[in-house]
């Protein structure tokens, strides 16, 4: 049935029969209670070739239904059915890395899925899913994530700059119901205990977030901090105390909720000018030598998954030339086996048929007569010379006939 779905969509029949095929599969996905039957359904990787699918995205209602259609599957991951859809042996998790590039979608309910997408996937516990995320999409998923933010904080900022009249109280409540699910959402991430990706997370929010953005705005010369009128960004010292003041009240991780303490606490202009990571290495477990600074990205999110898409495509390449390789040695290796097995049951048969069985040099020049034979073999003899006899006289045989 998968498989006929997918087809009609390659037949580009338009954005109302998309639509209906998935909601049709979002419907049978939501409504599925036995493993069997969901298993059944993920095999054979229609659901992941559907995933990755081109829709047309600029349709309201496609993507309202895809992203739907997303958030479904990952309410079904667990421990089994997540080798269904993340794999291991070409390291490609297509529900996820599709799901997260839409973070920053101007619908604010796309946005919601897809924090709870990604909440899903890190909650279930399979190390090699965990470790592609880690090494993989944190870094540039994190750093375009704490960009956004900061650009929906200065937005909240610019706000409550220009409502001297307070005629824009929905929008400036709007603004501030956004950034504490920001908020919540990262602790919610926090909260999962993966240490790895804590360590990633908060090594962003500090040194990109909250140092450079939320704390250096609370000092007098903000100028001094920056080399050029690009870098001064920063927030009014009221919108700062509130910010910051929420990030304490929400976030329970407390690695990163005392370093950004020592950082606000122990810190003098001096310290911040000659460098606040020193304050961090000192303070805290979370260091890095990422710069302190509020800036953008060096790429953007969907361009990162791009070039790692590509990086898979070529490492899949050369594990198969590789495999190749190997097959190949095996094959060689094998047929060199086969040979030598074969002279091996070519010589066997010759020497129990008409070839003399080779002897050494010691054992050709013994030569002892048939009559000792004859007497050797009425003597009381112990079992181990019998079998000292029987070698003798087997192979010497023909030869005393001759005699």
């Amino acid at each position: 049935m998968l498989s006929f779905f997918l087809r009609i969509m390659k037949q580009k029949c338009g954005s109302y029969v998309c639509v209906q095929l998935l909601q049709t599969l979002n419907i049978l996905f939501e409504n599925i209670r036995n493993e069997t039957s969901l298993y059944y359904l993920l095999s054979n990787n229609h659901v992941n070739s559907i995933i990755v699918h081109k829709f047309d995205f600029s349709d309201e209602e496609v993507m309202a239904y895809y992203i739907s259609f997303l958030k479904t599957l990952s309410l079904k991951l667990n421990a089994h059915t997540i080798h269904f859809f993340y794999n291991e042996h070409t390291n490609d998790f297509p529900l996820y890395t599709e799901a997260i590039k839409f973070f920053n979608h101007s619908e604010g309910m796309v946005r919601i899925a897809v924090r709870t997408l990604t909440l899903n996937v890190y909650r279930v516990e399979d190390a090699s899913m965990l470790a592609f995320i880690r090494d993989r999409t944190a870094a540039p998923y994190f750093s375009n994530l704490v960009w956004f933010i900061g650009n929906h904080i200065i937005e909240l900022d610019t706000c409550v700059r220009n409502d001297a009249d307070h005629q824009s109280q929905n929008r400036l409540s709007d603004l501030v119901a956004e950034h504490l699910d920001h908020l919540h959402y990262l602790n919610d991430i926090l909260c999962l205990n993966i240490s790895d990706l804590n360590k990633v997370l908060s090594e962003h929010l500090l040194h990109k977030l909250l140092v450079p953005l939320y704390v250096y705005s609370l000092m007098k010369y903000k100028n001094l901090l920056c080399q050029n009128q690009e870098e001064r960004k920063h927030v009014s010292i009221v919108v700062a105390l509130f910010l910051l003041s929420q990030v304490f009240l929400i976030v329970s991780h407390g690695p990163l909720v005392h370093t950004l303490a020592a950082v606000m606490l122990l810190s003098d202009l001096e310290t911040i000018q000659t460098g606040a990571s020193k304050v961090l290495e000192m303070y805290g477990d979370i260091s890095s030598d990422k710069p302190i600074a509020f800036s953008p990205p060096k790429e953007s999110l969907e361009k990162s998954l791009e070039n790692l898409s590509e990086s898979l495509t070529i490492s899949d390449e050369l594990c198969e030339d590789e495999n190749n390789l190997e097959r190949k040695d095996s094959e060689n290796g094998s047929e060199e086996v086969l040979e030598i097995n074969h002279a091996s049951t070519s010589f066997d048969t010759a020497s129990s048929g008409d070839m003399p069985i080779l002897m050494s040099p010691e054992q050709q020049e013994i030569s002892i007569p048939t009559e000792d034979l004859e007497e050797i073999k009425h003597l009381n003899v112990t079992d181990e010379e019998k079998e000292q006899r029987l070698a003798l006289e087997s192979p010497l045989t023909p030869h005393a006939q001759k005699m």
